[in-house]
C-alpha cells in the first residue's frame, strides 16, 4: 500500500474506533433490578456515562490524536502511536470493569434511585443485572485503537512528512550571476557606524525669529523683514 494511503487509512481507523467508543458510551450497558425501600423493585437502565464515565474523555482524546497525526513528524508519530495504544488499553479496561462487576458499575444510579450507598449495601440491593452488548462493542473499539497505535509505530517511517505550510521558512540572499551577493545582502562597516556629526559655523546660521519684536516693528510701521 502506498505510504500516503496507509497514513490516511490508519488515521481514519483511529477516528472510526474513537467514534465507535463514543457511540457505545451513549447506549445502555446494564439493566439492573434493585430492591426499593418500600419492598418493591425497579429495573434501572445504566448507560455508559454511568458505568464507564471516563470513556468519553478517552474517545475525545482519540479524535485529537488523529488530528495531530496529520501534521506530526516521524518522532512525534511514534509517540502518538504509543499514546493511542495506551488509550485503547484504557478504554478496554473501563468497559471490562463494567462487565466484570455490573452491580458496582450501577452504583451511582442505584444510590440516586434508592438512597442506598456503600459497596456492600448496593450489592445487597441489586437483585439482578443483565449486560447488553454495548460494553463489548466498546471493548472491540479499544482493541482496534490499540492495534492501530501499534501499526502507527511500526509504519511511521514510511509516512510522508508534513506539507510545506507546516514547515519553518528561511529566506537566504540569492547570488548574482557572477557569484557575488547583491548589495542589499552585503553589510559594510560604514552601515554600522554612526553618521558623522554635522558641524556648522554659528555665524552662518540665521538668528532665531522674535515674534514679539516683529509685532512691535509692524506697530511702528516698520518692515521686520528688512532687518
Amino acid at each position: 500500500m502506498p505510504a500516503r494511503r496507509l497514513k490516511l487509512v490508519l488515521i481514519l481507523t483511529i477516528l472510526g474506533a474513537s467514534a465507535l467508543a463514543m457511540l457505545a458510551w451513549t447506549q445502555v450497558w446494564v439493566h439492573a433490578e434493585v430492591a426499593l425501600p418500600d419492598a418493591g423493585s425497579q429495573v434501572l437502565e445504566i448507560d455508559g456515562a454511568i458505568a464507564a464515565p471516563a470513556l468519553t474523555a478517552l474517545a475525545l482524546s482519540g479524535f485529537a490524536l488523529s488530528a495531530a497525526l496529520t501534521i506530526a513528524g516521524r518522532l512525534i508519530r511514534v509517540v502518538l502511536g504509543a499514546l493511542e495504544v495506551l488509550l485503547g488499553f484504557s478504554v478496554f479496561l473501563a468497559a471490562y470493569l463494567a462487565v466484570e462487576d455490573p452491580s458496582q458499575a450501577s452504583a451511582a444510579a442505584v444510590t440516586a434511585a434508592t438512597g442506598i450507598a456503600g459497596h456492600e449495601s448496593i450489592q445487597l440491593s441489586v437483585l439482578g443485572t443483565v449486560v447488553t452488548p454495548w460494553p463489548f462493542v466498546a471493548m472491540g473499539a479499544a482493541v482496534i485503537m490499540a492495534a492501530t497505535g501499534v501499526a502507527v509505530i511500526v509504519t511511521s517511517a514510511r509516512w510522508p512528512g508534513p506539507t510545506r505550510k507546516y514547515q519553518a521558512v528561511r529566506f537566504e540572499p540569492v547570488a548574482d550571476p557572477d557569484g557575488s551577493l547583491p548589495a542589499s545582502a552585503v553589510t559594510s562597516d560604514a552601515s554600522t557606524e554612526p553618521p558623522p556629526a554635522v558641524t556648522s559655523d554659528a555665524s552662518t546660521e540665521p538668528a532665531p525669529a522674535d515674534s514679539v519684536g516683529d509685532w512691535d516693528d509692524l506697530s511702528r510701521g516698520e518692515d521686520p523683514t528688512a532687518r
